[in-house]
């Protein structure tokens, strides 16, 4: 039959392939949206406390640890307090609207694992969008390949989008730096009273391999 000659010429391995990547994809949104992404919990304070020595640099030792107002709990280095989730978070980098979640400590990589499976089933998809379309200039034509068009220009935002943010995250990864440290610099007191400017940077290679290793 047709469809075991396209099996043996191996055209149905590519279709395969691709719902796969999707349907990991969306199990990836919905773990990384789900989980815990570090919140500060009140019987892990003594604990954390031990773990700080670690990862803070000694430049920073001398700073003292404040109390969140709202959790009443000692924030751990690089944690903050998100209005939306009512939680203090470790390592704290945004709150993602589209996940509906904090994006901090635990769930930060696999953010960064979901944001590349999506970007390779978005340059999947345009491209087999693109390689349906034949351009005509005819009413005809435009009638029959709206949807085509349509859909190839929503893929080619959304890949955009996707596209920047994993670059800048990346990029920030790479300094050992979070988006909320990025972007308010000047109101973190850990970073204001710092001697260089990112205490915590350490080196590309060291920086990656301890980010998601």
């Amino acid at each position: 039959s047709d469809l075991q000659k396209q099996e043996e010429r191996g055209e149905l391995l590519q279709p395969l392939i691709f719902v796969l990547l999707v349907l990991c994809s969306v199990l990836l949104y919905f773990k990384v949206s789900l989980m815990d992404p570090g919140f500060v919990k009140p019987e892990e304070e003594e604990g954390e406390d031990k773990g700080q020595g670690v990862v803070i640099p000694q430049i920073l030792g001398d700073i003292k640890l404040r109390h969140c107002g709202y959790c009443l709990v000692k924030q751990p280095m690089r944690a903050k307090h998100c209005q939306l989730c009512q939680h203090c978070v470790r390592r704290y980098d945004h709150h993602c609207p589209w996940l509906e979640n904090c994006i901090g400590e635990r769930n930060h990589p696999l953010f960064i694992v979901y944001l590349s499976v999506q970007l390779v089933v978005l340059l999947w998809g345009g491209h087999v969008a693109w390689s349906g379309l034949y351009f005509e200039q005819s009413r005809e034509w435009l009638q029959h390949n709206a949807f085509l068009l349509v859909s190839f220009l929503l893929i080619f935002i959304f890949t955009i989008v996707v596209l920047l943010l994993l670059v800048s995250h990346l990029y920030l990864i790479s300094c050992n730096t979070t988006t909320w440290e990025f972007m308010s610099h000047h109101r973190i007191s850990y970073l204001r009273h710092a001697e260089r400017e990112n205490p915590f940077d350490q080196g590309i290679i060291l920086n990656l391999w301890r980010f998601f290793c």
